[in-house]
């Protein structure tokens, strides 16, 4: 599944693209991924077309394209993206023969782009899998603080690259919280856009065993914790992302670059002592650590 470091590229790429230009049409290919949409295809198609996307923003794995109409300067809807395990946000030009598995297809006013050639008329959503979607949200207050939310992604958790993210606040619900650190990590309720790799990669940065008791970790230990978070998600930023595959991709197509020093590495040497990675059951998957730089206490 997407991570924060893949919603991002994501994001920057529908801010370049799509930002201030209008939806003026919609096709769905397949109503599965509006089932979010409680009122159905056709109220989505109508209550969408003719809206002007005026930003893209993003919290933990949860993206949004707020949009107003052409008289509001002031958006008060968004478009909530679930990409789930396999969703995609593309450009496109009519040309460009359709994807497989494209579910929905926004066609865009025209826009002209830094070199003056016309951007890609077409927004497409494509998903193999079918767990991702999109519905029309209303923006509500955050309980967060900051700006508005779609309503369905307020209770997400501020994430740690969020310039409002309180450390200590984080670390006085993790040890109320009582539970494993992994388990803790992927609780979008408590901090959000972590996922099974760049958690198990940021375990091993901070040297910290996946099952480590939250009501014991030490402020100096969250705090090297949220540093290696940070540290992850930056260098995976940097590199556009992980892809394991073509599921991965940003809006042109590109997969990202991002090196792991530990997720998927299993029997391979440590990159800081040269133990052998292992791999361990955790919950419905696994957990990839180093057993001497990661011991289990």
């Amino acid at each position: 599944m997407p991570e924060l470091p893949e919603v991002e590229v994501v994001r920057r790429g529908v801010a370049n693209w799509v930002v201030g230009r209008t939806i003026e049409h919609v096709t769905v290919n397949d109503e599965r991924s509006l089932r979010r949409h409680v009122a159905g295809p056709q109220d989505f198609i109508d209550r969408v077309t003719g809206l002007t996307v005026t930003d893209a923003q993003r919290r933990g794995k949860f993206l949004w394209l707020p949009v107003s109409e052409a008289h509001k300067t002031k958006a008060n809807r968004a478009l909530l993206v679930h990409l789930g395990m396999s969703g995609q946000l593309l450009v496109a030009s009519h040309d460009q023969p359709a994807p497989r598995h494209e579910r929905l297809r926004f066609e865009l006013s025209p826009a002209p782009s830094d070199t003056g050639e016309p951007l890609p008329e077409q927004l497409r959503f494509v998903d193999q899998r079918i767990f991702g979607g999109m519905l029309l949200d209303r923006l509500v207050p955050s309980p967060q603080g900051g700006g508005p939310v779609p309503e369905h992604a307020a209770h997400i958790a501020l994430d740690p690259l969020d310039p409002m993210f309180d450390a200590a606040a984080f670390h006085a619900a993790l040890r109320r919280k009582k539970t494993g650190i992994k388990r803790a990590l992927l609780d979008q309720g408590l901090i959000s856009g972590i996922g099974n790799i760049y958690a198990d990669e940021a375990l091993w940065a901070a040297q910290l065993h996946w099952a480590a008791p939250t009501d014991t970790m030490t402020a100096a230990k969250t705090q090297r914790l949220i540093e290696a978070c940070q540290a992850v998600m930056r260098r995976a930023l940097d590199a556009g992302g992980t892809s394991f595959d073509s599921l991965y991709v940003n809006v042109n197509g590109e997969s990202g670059r991002s090196s792991l020093n530990v997720y998927g590495r299993e029997g391979r040497p440590c990159k800081r002592c040269g133990t052998p990675i292992v791999r361990e059951r955790f919950m419905n998957r696994s957990s990839h650590l180093c057993p001497v730089c990661q011991r289990r206490r």
